[in-house]
């Protein structure tokens, strides 16, 4: 028992209170200000960094440069590349890769060159009827239009029709000639 009590004397003595000591710290004016962000209602980037990639297009072409007859002004930007046809797959009114990069490439030459309008012409096959040729070639030339339209091309200055297979391209009667046939062609109709 007295060790027992040896041990609860300690435990009744009273607690020194220990005083932290105080430290003085920095004032206000000592410490470095914290950076602030400002923003300004310009920004200008006359160069982007090499790892954006910048989309390549046709330069604005002039009138001077383009015939003012229509065909010829059509034969001239189909044969520069300015414009290009869609293609599609048989019995199909949805665009391929191909087809799309090739609207791509229609879409930014006329939406740099806003004075021309355009009709584009739905055309098919020799296979299938008269009248489901017609409703394809339909289909065909509004998915093109509207897939030029998501790229920035105005409506308005697009119209569509369908030959169906009444103008082939190629009048032959092979898988190549075909292949021709099943597009949806490009052609200005003026300014």
């Amino acid at each position: 028992m007295a060790v027992i009590a040896l041990l609860l004397v300690p435990a009744c003595r009273s607690k020194k209170t220990v005083k932290p000591k105080v430290v003085p710290t920095e004032t206000a004016a000592t410490v470095p200000p914290v950076p602030t962000m400002t923003t300004t209602t310009e920004t200008k980037v006359t160069n982007p960094p090499d790892f954006v990639q910048t989309e390549t297009q046709p330069p604005r072409v002039s009138t001077e440069n383009l015939p003012s007859d229509v065909e010829e002004l059509n034969r001239a930007v189909q044969q520069r590349g300015y414009l290009q046809d869609a293609f599609f797959s048989f019995d199909e009114a949805t665009l391929p890769n191909d087809a799309q990069a090739a609207l791509t490439t229609s879409a930014n030459w006329l939406k740099r060159n806003p004075q021309y309008n355009l009709l584009i012409e739905g055309h098919c096959d020799e296979r299938g009827t008269e009248q489901y040729n017609l409703a394809l070639g339909d289909r065909r030339a509004n998915t093109a239009k509207e897939y030029l339209m998501t790229l920035g091309v105005d409506g308005n200055r697009m119209r569509t029709v369908s030959y169906g297979e009444e103008r082939p391209f190629d009048s032959g009667h092979d898988e190549t000639a075909w292949a021709k046939n099943r597009r949806a062609h490009l052609v200005l109709v003026g300014k």
